[in-house]
């Protein structure tokens, strides 16, 4: 299928999720545009620590077919770390059980319980994506326009500005004002990166009160997180949780202690009781094609989300 450029749909929402349905879309033969109202670098997704994994986001049953799609994408992303952003690491998820995980988990490769040397608190094993998003990002960015789709800076006060046939919700959290949609709230995220002691394996763990401690490895970079505090709407980073998430870290890796802190980051996960992922038709005939409320998931299905979204919106394409 040709198409005019940029005529057939417009994808409202920059990040993760709205960055790879445009792309599905755009191989697709369609003309798409990309409105978003913060630099791709600077919306929530960039602040993601980005490991997949399906975290906090419903319904389970579509959550696992969306997820599983999008670890079968990361998998051959990860033959090109260096363009992608995207590597398979070694890690543990701390106190997880394969018999408490959904459907999904028994096609997950190579998961397994961890050994007592690889984690002493019990948990499972496995070689998982992790994504750098300052680079994969980009290169969602970079391989959209190849496609002849466009990427512009727009903040949007309505659904119905976009003037194509069709158009795409991937607002996020954004969706609670322009759907209007009060299901979906903020889980405030905050992140420190610091220096990398020479740590190559990721870690997450969760203990019973719900507090957690994870770490990320990139290169000379360490992620360790981590909050999820719910209707909590400040981006400032709290000097007092940052010393406590590295406390918790330096707890389980002790060379965390001393590393160079490098930045702080905050970001706020868009979540909802279950994903909202559904077409309608606007008042004028026009077809509206939702695609939000992934909380802390977006990553883990974005692709099998895009590729939904992509059939909701053009199902002969």
């Amino acid at each position: 299928m040709e198409s005019e450029r940029g005529n057939d749909v417009i994808v409202i929402g920059g990040g993760v999720i709205g960055l790879t349905t445009a792309v599905v879309l755009a191989e697709r033969g369609l003309g798409v545009r990309v409105w978003t109202r913060d630099p791709v670098e600077r919306t929530t997704s960039a602040v993601a620590g980005a490991l997949w994994w399906p975290y906090r986001i419903e319904p389970e049953a579509r959550v696992g077919a969306w997820s599983l799609n999008s670890l079968t994408v990361y998998e051959e992303l990860a033959e090109r770390p260096e363009e992608t952003g995207v590597r398979l690491v070694e890690g543990v998820q701390g106190q997880a059980r394969l018999d408490a995980l959904g459907a999904w988990a028994a096609r997950v490769p190579g998961l397994r319980a961890a050994t007592a040397e690889e984690y002493a608190g019990g948990g499972l094993w496995a070689r998982l994506p992790l994504i750098d998003m300052a680079v994969h990002l980009p290169w969602l960015r970079a391989r959209l326009v190849r496609a002849g789709g466009v990427v512009e800076e727009r903040t949007v006060a309505a659904l119905t500005e976009a003037d194509t046939p069709v158009v795409v919700n991937c607002t996020g959290l954004g969706a609670r004002e322009l759907v209007p949609d009060a299901s979906v709230r903020p889980v405030r995220g905050q992140l420190v990166v610091v220096a990398n002691p020479g740590i190559t394996t990721w870690l997450g763990t969760t203990d019973a009160d719900g507090t957690m401690a994870y770490l990320f490895p990139h290169a000379d970079r360490l992620l360790l997180g981590g909050t999820a505090e719910e209707d909590v709407w400040s981006t400032e980073p709290d000097p007092a949780v940052a010393e406590a998430i590295v406390r918790r870290c330096a707890a389980v890796r002790p060379e965390i202690a001393g590393a160079r802190v490098l930045a702080h980051r905050v970001g706020l996960r868009p979540y909802r009781d279950a994903v909202r992922l559904e077409r309608e038709l606007l008042p004028d005939g026009r077809v509206l094609v939702h695609n939000y409320g992934h909380g802390g998931a977006g990553v883990t299905v974005a692709w099998g989300c895009a590729r939904e979204a992509a059939g909701l919106a053009f199902p002969a394409a």
